[in-house]
């Protein structure tokens, strides 16, 4: 039961016709002059301007302005991790690509826009919330998350709405009645970058 807050951003969980998620990821990179903020798995990524993976700074809290990949453009989907060498020549897998990390940096993210995410909610719900839309509850960033970890500890906002929003709620992983609901969310039309035609 979901009894305190302790968020962890975005977890797949299967897709959204009720068929198991198989693990499928794509590889980008991050800029090889090193990102100025850590990227932790469950995180939601974007491509920028000059082609690169880039951690996302807007809540998705709507689909124009704070649209999860800026105006209009949607998220391109989230982060579970990254390869790189170290300074020791030494390959190594991450969990979470650590602030301003230099060199080739091989980002792996879920891009499929049908794959539904559990998460949790930063405060109480109800039946109602069923099939409204929510967003982040504050914006990701380098302290959103462990280093320890390397797990985002990102929350859903529980104050849903009707209007346009990053997702839609479309189902609960745990009691509806719990202090900080665990829901099954899946990216709304537009707030993804594969469901939508508008290029960087």
């Amino acid at each position: 039961m979901a009894t305190t807050a302790s968020p962890y951003g975005l977890r797949a969980v299967n897709r959204n016709d009720g068929m198991p998620y198989a693990g499928a990821t794509s590889q980008f990179l991050i800029n090889p002059a090193g990102l100025a903020s850590n990227i932790f798995n469950g995180q939601v990524v974007i491509i920028n301007a000059a082609g690169y993976v880039a951690l996302s700074t807007a809540t998705g809290a709507d689909l124009t302005t704070n649209n999860l990949g800026g105006v209009d453009l949607g998220a391109l989907g989230v982060f579970v991790g990254c390869s790189y060498i170290n300074a020791q020549g030494q390959q190594i897998y991450g969990q979470y690509y650590p602030a301003n990390t230099t060199g080739v940096v091989t980002a792996y993210v879920i891009t499929d826009p049908s794959v539904t995410f559990q998460a949790q909610l930063d405060g109480a719900a109800d039946q109602s919330d069923f099939g409204a839309n929510t967003f982040f509850a504050a914006v990701q960033s380098s302290s959103t998350g462990s280093t320890q970890t390397g797990n985002s500890n990102s929350a859903l906002e529980s104050t849903t709405v009707t209007t346009a929003a990053a997702f839609k709620i479309i189902g609960f992983a745990s009691p509806v009645t719990d202090a900080f609901p665990d829901v099954l969310v899946k990216f709304n039309p537009g707030a993804h970058a594969f469901t939508n035609a508008v290029g960087i």
